[in-house]
C-alpha cells in the first residue's frame, strides 16, 4: 500500500474521520479503488490507511478481493512489505493500516529524476529479488508488480499492493471474464492461461520493471493495451539502453517460457559480488542508526562436489518437544552482559582426531576491528545430512569444544580452532534434533526413540541411555540438572551426570508447567502456563536443583519469559489474543512490582536476546527492535496484591517504563533466535545459511556471510538454529550441511 502524496481535489469529497480506532489525519493519495490516509496509533507509530471507496465497499466480490489482500499482505509482512498493523475487512468501509514507509514509488522517481544510475538499478535488483523469494517462500504469487507497486525507501525497496495477489493453496478467483492486472508488467501465461500462473510470473515482472528503471519505459510499449498484451505474448522485449552488464539477466526474466526464467535465487546469486555503491534513494533514516555495510545474499551455482558452496535449503533443526530435550529456546538466552540468562556448557580436552568430511579453512581473518593483533582463520566443515536438515551446535565456552547434531552424521565433537571433527556416532539418527547438552560432565543427545545418550565427551563412547516417560513430556536443561514434565504435570529432575532422580513433585497450581528459562546465575528455572480464557499466566521459579519453589505469582497477560534483569528481576513478553507480541513486562518479585513497556509496533512471534536493560527483538518478518526495558522501571508500577498464585501482580496493567532505542529491517525473511557477543554485535542466521552481525550501538547491519544453500530448493521450517558465541568466534550453521566459523570482531571482514 503506497503512501501516496497527493494534492488538489479528492474524489470522494467526505472521507470518514476514523478507520477503527485510528484518526485519519491527512490524505496521502488516492487509487482506483480507495483512499489513502496518514493516521497514527496509540503509541505514535505512523500508519498509512488505505478505506475502500463507497461503491466497491458494497460489492461482495470486491470485499472477498480485499479480504485476499489483507490476508496475503498478513503472510508476507516483513522486511520487503509494509508490514500489516490492522485491518477491519468486515467493516462498513473496509480498511486496512500498514507502517508508514516514507520514500517515492519506483514511478514517481524514475518521472521526478530519470532512469536509474546503474549501482542504484543493481540495488533496486537485487532488493527486489529478495522481495520476491521472501513473497513467494511464504506461498503467495504478487501477480501485479509493476514501479507504482515499488516504494524506495531507505532501507531499500518496499513491494507494495497485495490487492490481486494469491495464495498458491487459495481456490479463490477474481478474473473470471476479465484481465486482471497491468499488461506492460503481465507475463504472457497471464494472458493465455490466467488459471495457471505461478511464481515465474511475478520474475517476468521483476524484469519488466527493471527495464522502466533503467529506461524510463517499459520493454512493450504502446499506447494500446491490447497491443502491448500482443507484443508481450508474441515480440522480443526492447532492452536497448538497459546496462550491458545486467541486460543478458533481465533478458532471461524475460522469457515467454516461465521454466526459463531464473527465480529469484538466481537472480541474487548472479549479482554477486554485490554493489554497495548507490545511495539511499531518499534521505534521512526514521531511526537513529543508518543501516552500513548490508550485503546482498548470492552466490556462485557449483558443482555438487563442493558441498560447502551448493545453494539450496534445508529444514532447519527444531527444538526436541513433548517426549525430546528441549534447549534450543535456553541457547537463544546464552547472551553476554550482565544479568543475562542461560545454562552451563563445558567440554572436555582433546580427544582423537577423526576424519573430518568437507573441511576447509576459509582463509586468515583480516584483523579485528577492535585493533587485535591476534590472527584468527575462518573454517567450513560439511557434515553429511539425511535430506534437508541443518545441524544444530552447542558450546563450552571460549576455547571449549562444539558438540553438533544433525540427522546423517549424529552427534559430534568439533575443535573449535580449526573444524576437525574429533568424534562422531554415525549410527545414531537424529531427526529433527536439538543441540547437544553438556550436564554433568557427559555430552547428551536424543534419538528418534525419545531416550537420552549420553557420550564420554573426549572419546565419544557411550556411557548410558535414560528413558524418558513413554507418554508426550518434555525435558529441560537446567544447568546439571534436567527437567522432566509428564503429562499429569509431574516434574522430575534428573542429575545430567548420573541420570538419577534428584526430585519429584508436583508444582501447586499448575496442570501441565512449561519450562522456558533457566538463569545460571540463581539456579532458578522458571516454569509458567496460560490461563484458558488467555488473561493471565502462573510464573512460578523453581530451585533446580533442589525442587524448592522460590517464588510464585500470577501476572496479567500472556506471558513468556525470556531473560533475567538484574537484582533476580524477570522480563517476558507479552501476547494480545492474537498471539502477536506487543509489549515487554519486567518483573520484580522481591517488590512485586511489574513495569510494562509498550512496543512500538506488534511483532510476530519475537525471539529475544537481552545485555543488561537492553532487549532486543528479532521477529520473523526481519524486523529488529531495539528496546530500554530499564528507564523508568519501577516509577508507577503497579504492585500486585499478594504474593502467591493468587495474588493478581497487575503485569499487563502497569505503567510504561523504557522505550525504543533504534529499529532495522534486516531484509531476512526468517531468522533465528539472536545471540549477543564480543565487540557489542547482535548475531543471527537466515533460513538461507547466511550469519548476519548487527551493530547494537548503531543498529546497523555490518556484516554478513554468503548463502549456503543445498539442492537449489528453500523449503520451510517452524525454528532455525540460532549461532554460537565463544570469545570472538562465531559459529553458523546451515542447510548444506556445514558448520562454519568466522571472527566475530571483525564481521566487515566476512
Amino acid at each position: 500500500m503506497p503512501p501516496l502524496p497527493g494534492t488538489g481535489a479528492h474524489p470522494e469529497a467526505e472521507f470518514p474521520e476514523y478507520a477503527g480506532t485510528y484518526r485519519l489525519e491527512a490524505c496521502l493519495g488516492s487509487g482506483g479503488m480507495g483512499v489513502v490516509h496518514l493516521a497514527r496509533s496509540a503509541s505514535g507509530l505512523q500508519l498509512a490507511v488505505k478505506v475502500v471507496h463507497r461503491p466497491y465497499a458494497a460489492d461482495p466480490e470486491f470485499r472477498a478481493r480485499f479480504r485476499q489482500e489483507v490476508a496475503a499482505a498478513r503472510r508476507v509482512s516483513g522486511a520487503f512489505t509494509a508490514p500489516v498493523v490492522d485491518a477491519d475487512p468486515d467493516a462498513e468501509r473496509p480498511w486496512m493500516a500498514t507502517l508508514y514507509v516514507p520514500g517515492p514509488t519506483l514511478a514517481e522517481q524514475v518521472k521526478r529524476n530519470g532512469p536509474l544510475a546503474p549501482a542504484e538499478l543493481r540495488r533496486l535488483t537485487a532488493g527486489l529479488a529478495e522481495a520476491l523469494r521472501d513473497i513467494h517462500r511464504a506461498g503467495v504469487i504478487h501477480r501485479d508488480l509493476k514501479p507504482s507497486n515499488v516504494l524506495l525507501s531507505d532501507a531499500g525497496p518496499k513491494v507494495i499492493d497485495f490487492g490481486i495477489s494469491r495464495p498458491y493453496d487459495s481456490d479463490l478467483r477474481t478474473e473470471t471474464g476479465k484481465l486482471i492486472g497491468s499488461p506492460p508488467y503481465m507475463a504472457p501465461e497471464q494472458f493465455q492461461r490466467p488459471r495457471e500462473v505461478g511464481p515465474a510470473a511475478d520474475v517476468f515482472a521483476l524484469g519488466a520493471v527493471l527495464v522502466h528503471a533503467a529506461t524510463g519505459r517499459g520493454p512493450f510499449d504502446s499506447d494500446s493495451p491490447y497491443i502491448v498484451a500482443y507484443q508481450v505474448v508474441h515480440d522480443e522485449a526492447d532492452l536497448s539502453g538497459v546496462p550491458e552488464d545486467l541486460a543478458e539477466l533481465v533478458g532471461r526474466c524475460l522469457a515467454k517460457d516461465p521454466a526459463a526464467r531464473p527465480t529469484p535465487d538466481e537472480v541474487m546469486a548472479e549479482l554477486r559480488p554485490p554493489s554497495y555503491e548507490a545511495a539511499a534513494f531518499i534521505p534521512a533514516q526514521r531511526r537513529a542508526a543508518a543501516v552500513t555495510g548490508t550485503a546482498v545474499a548470492g552466490g556462485e551455482r557449483p558443482g555438487a562436489e563442493d558441498a560447502t558452496h551448493v545453494r539450496g535449503a534445508g529444514v532447519p533443526a527444531r527444538r526436541w518437544g513433548r517426549g525430546r530435550l528441549v534447549v534450543a529456546a535456553a541457547l537463544a538466552l546464552l547472551v553476554a552482559g550482565a544479568g543475562a540468562g542461560g545454562f552451563a556448557l563445558w567440554g572436555g580436552g582433546g580427544g582423537g582426531a577423526a576424519e573430518a568430511p568437507g573441511r576447509m579453512t576459509e582463509g586468515k581473518g583480516k584483523g579485528t576491528e577492535s585493533g587485535a593483533a591476534e590472527a584468527f582463520s575462518p573454517w567450513s566443515t560439511v557434515l553429511r545430512t539425511s535430506g534437508n536438515t541443518t545441524p544444530v551446535c552447542s558450546s563450552a565456552g571460549v576455547g571449549a569444544a562444539l558438540y553438533c547434531a544433525v540427522d546423517g552424521t549424529g552427534t559430534v565433537r568439533i575443535d573449535p580452532a580449526d573444524g576437525r571433527v574429533l568424534w562422531s556416532d554415525r549410527n545414531t539418527a537424529l531427526r529433527d534434533a536439538s543441540a547437544p547438552v553438556v550436564s554433568g560432565g557427559v555430552v547428551l543427545s536424543a534419538g528418534p526413540d525419545g531416550k537420552l545418550r549420553a557420550y564420554d565427551p573426549v572419546k565419544g563412547t557411550p556411557v548410558r541411555e535414560t528413558g524418558l516417560s513413554a507418554s508426550p513430556g518434555s525435558a529441560f536443561a537446567a544447568g546439571s540438572t534436567l527437567l522432566v514434565v509428564a503429562d499429569d504435570g509431574t516434574v522430575t529432575a534428573l542429575d545430567g551426570a548420573s541420570g538419577t532422580e534428584r526430585w519429584e513433585r508436583a508444582l501447586s497450581g499448575h496442570t501441565r508447567p512449561d519450562f522456558g528459562l533457566y538463569d545460571e546465575a540463581s539456579g532458578l528455572a522458571y516454569a509458567v502456563e496460560h490461563a484458558a480464557n488467555g488473561g493471565s499466566t502462573l510464573v512460578t521459579a523453581v530451585d533446580a536443583v533442589s525442587g524448592r519453589v522460590a517464588w510464585q505469582r500470577r501476572l496479567d497477560g500472556m506471558l513468556t519469559p525470556v531473560s533475567t534483569a538484574g537484582a533476580g528481576e524477570l522480563v517476558l513478553t507479552a501476547m494480545n489474543r492474537n498471539a502477536e507480541t506487543v509489549a515487554l513486562v519486567r518483573y520484580a518479585p522481591g517488590k512485586r512490582e511489574a513495569v510494562r513497556i509498550a512496543l512500538p509496533f506488534r511483532m510476530d512471534e519475537p525471539q529475544v536476546a537481552m545485555a543488561g536493560d537492553a532487549a532486543y527483538l528479532l521477529g520473523r518478518g526481519g524486523s529488529l527492535l531495539a528496546v530500554d526495558t530499564g528507564a523508568g522501571a519501577g516509577a508507577g508500577a503497579e504492585a500486585g496484591a499478594g504474593g502467591e498464585a493468587s495474588g493478581g501482580a497487575a503485569a499487563g496493567a502497569g505503567a510504561s517504563g523504557g522505550g525504543e532505542l533504534w529499529r532495522l529491517e534486516t531484509g531476512v525473511g526468517r531468522g533465528s533466535a539472536p545471540v549477543l557477543g564480543e565487540g557489542g554485535h547482535l548475531y543471527f542466521s537466515a533460513s538461507d545459511g547466511r550469519l548476519l552481525a548487527v551493530d547494537t550501538d548503531r543498529g546497523a547491519v555490518v556484516g554478513q556471510t554468503r548463502a549456503r544453500l543445498s539442492g537449489g530448493k528453500l523449503t520451510y521450517a517452524s525454528d532455525l538454529p540460532a549461532p554460537v558465541t565463544a570469545g570472538r568466534t562465531v559459529v553458523g550453521t546451515a542447510p548444506d550441511g556445514s558448520v562454519f566459523a568466522v571472527d566475530g570482531l571483525a564481521p566487515g571482514g566476512w
